[in-house]
């Protein structure tokens, strides 16, 4: 991030000899363009404060300024601080829509930093009421974004009706950052056109009737449309320009199978509406494990539906068949669907190794026996303890009633082996929670001792360890003592030139030190005298008797004189509280 290139702070009253609370000070870092500004006000300031500090750093007016960034939206320039309960560093944007950028500014230097620059989008689906927050670098085009939104959406580009798109934004193959939208976030909305918007996109879908009413035969003269300068992209309508042709259900060079499948099913609603089954995005393993191995109560049936656009029959099997409502509400209820596409001869060779390994090669072969006018299929798996049994194999060339009887019919047989499989299931249940009650009886009595035992080792342990603390706080004041002890200095004799003090201390257990000082020993030395015998002047507190005084809360540097300690005093010890 750009270095700060200026700082400002709000004045600061002097403090007073009275002690007051000091008022509690926010810290913002206010980006602007190139430049980054640290503001610090109190917190009882206005929005309208922090305006007045940028106008002065930034030379903006303040009504061309917005100031962007508030966690709690948009706020008005009499806003006290202290109600938006802020942290106390904060980040904020200015925004100037009326303030083009000065002309001292390289044009072209801007247009390379915003295209480092990342943009979020916050993109409303209207029909969905659902808002999508995309992170685009500066140098995406509008075109990828539109086709990133195609996905979340499942409305293809063409069909993509926007709003709040600068003026500026008039070419898809525009980047980002030249397309004059807010950085770094930007609000737009998204929906489906309800109908062509013009004479010319009407004419193009009567066109595209007239291409589907192509025979195989004649349709092969648009196989490679490179030949005629047209983009293959657009042809099957993935680029800006709407193309007659449909665009495939799945790619042909998909790294993985969930990539494919989300593929697959955003055309198959863009193709036959969103009132389709449910299918199962991730690889085919998942979707047998998703089906076939949780509880026996919970189990489904496996529907593989493989598609191919060369038959005939697929557009009347997808709109009439797999889209009625009672086959979608039948499959979503009690199978898993997972689908493919045949198309290309890649997929189809990458569906037959899929295969091989799921259900062995019987099935695999069995796929491949079936002729391109027999497709599309719909293959009913029924998951069994030993391996996976294709209960039937439903063609293209099929009616709404009989795709249900046949659906019904693998319904059948399933639910009767699921009916075995509850009862082994629940039996075996009943044994295992039998002897799980056993083991957890004996683990709870093996646990009660365990928790005794180590109960006992800790408060073995806690006795331990506080005699060893004790014995080494003992040692502790021991040293001390000793230290003070060897500090001392001698006992003057009873006959000397100097004022000597006879001093008589008594213990709290009765006892009596008696010691002489000269009458200009510090009283730190007295404190010291007492402290070597066991009591020290933190613990304890030494009185005099008449008057009684507290001679520990004395200056330790005065005399035993000043203290009035001379020529002899009777003073006792007590603990202090």
């Amino acid at each position: 991030r750009p270095r700060p290139t200026s700082m400002a702070f709000c004045p600061v009253l002097p403090s007073r000899h009275i002690v007051e609370r000091q008022p509690r000070m926010l810290n913002f870092r206010v980006e602007y363009r190139q430049r980054t500004v640290e503001v610090v006000v109190e917190e009882g300031s206005a929005v309208g404060e922090i305006k007045h500090i940028l106008e002065t750093e930034l030379q903006v007016p303040i009504s061309k300024m917005q100031l962007k960034g508030w966690k709690s939206g948009d706020v008005s320039d009499i806003t006290v601080l202290r109600s938006l309960h802020l942290p106390k560093n904060n980040s904020l944007y200015v925004l100037t829509p009326d303030i083009a950028p000065t002309a001292s500014t390289s044009q072209n230097s801007v247009l390379q930093e915003s295209l480092n620059q990342n943009f979020l989008l916050v993109i409303s689906h209207r029909e969905a009421q659902r808002d999508y927050n995309l992170n685009f670098p500066g140098s995406r085009t509008i075109q990828e974004v539109k086709r990133n939104v195609s996905d979340l959406t499942n409305i293809p580009v063409r069909h993509q009706q926007w709003e709040g798109w600068p003026a500026a934004a008039s070419d898809d193959s525009m980047t980002l950052a030249a397309s004059g939208i807010s950085y770094p976030c930007h609000h737009l909305s998204v929906c489906r056109r309800s109908s062509p918007v013009n004479n010319t996109e009407a004419n193009m879908f009567e066109q595209c009737a007239d291409v589907h009413m192509v025979s195989d035969s004649e349709g092969d003269d648009f196989e490679d449309a490179s030949e005629f300068g047209v983009d293959e992209s657009e042809m099957f309508g993935m680029g800006s320009s709407t193309g007659c042709r449909k665009a495939a259900l799945m790619p042909e060079n998909s790294e993985n199978e969930s990539d494919a499948l989300l593929h697959f099913t955003a055309e198959f609603s863009t193709r036959y509406g969103e009132c389709h089954p449910v299918f199962f995005i991730g690889t085919l393993e998942a979707a047998s494990q998703e089906a076939f191995y949780g509880k026996a109560r919970d189990r489904k049936l496996l529907a593989i539906y493989l598609h191919n656009d060369e038959s005939v029959l697929s557009n009347v099997f997808c709109s009439q068949m797999m889209c009625a409502d009672s086959i979608v509400a039948y499959l979503s209820q009690n199978f898993i669907t997972w689908a493919w596409d045949v198309t290309k001869e890649a997929n189809k060779a990458r569906l037959l190794t899929i295969c091989t390994r799921h259900f062995g090669s019987v099935v695999a072969q069995t796929i491949r026996t079936y002729k391109t006018d027999q497709f599309p299929l719909l293959l009913t798996v029924m998951g069994k303890r030993t391996s996976n049994e294709v209960l039937n194999v439903i063609q293209g060339n099929t009616t709404v009633d009989e795709l249900m009887m046949r659906l019904m019919g693998a319904m059948e047989i399933f639910s009767a082996q699921q009916q075995e499989d509850i009862k082994d299931e629940d039996e075996r249940e009943a044994r295992e929670m039998v002897k799980r009650e056993q083991d957890e009886a004996y683990q709870l009595s093996l646990e009660a001792d365990r928790k005794k035992r180590e109960a006992q080792e800790r408060e073995q342990a806690e006795q331990l360890r506080l005699q060893q603390i004790q014995k080494e706080a003992d040692d502790e004041k021991e040293a001390i003592r000793l230290s003070l002890e060897h500090a001392l200095p001698p006992e003057p004799a009873e006959e000397g030139g100097e004022p000597i003090s006879k001093l008589r201390i008594r213990t709290p257990s009765g006892e009596f030190l008696v010691r002489r000082f000269l009458g200009s020993t510090k009283l730190q030395i007295l404190f010291d005298f007492v402290a070597s015998k066991g009591y020290p002047w933190d613990d304890f507190k030494l009185l005099t008797t008449f008057p009684r005084r507290n001679i520990t809360q004395l200056d330790p540097a005065s005399s035993l004189l000043e203290a009035k300690l001379f020529p002899q005093e009777t003073l006792f010890l007590e603990a202090k509280e």
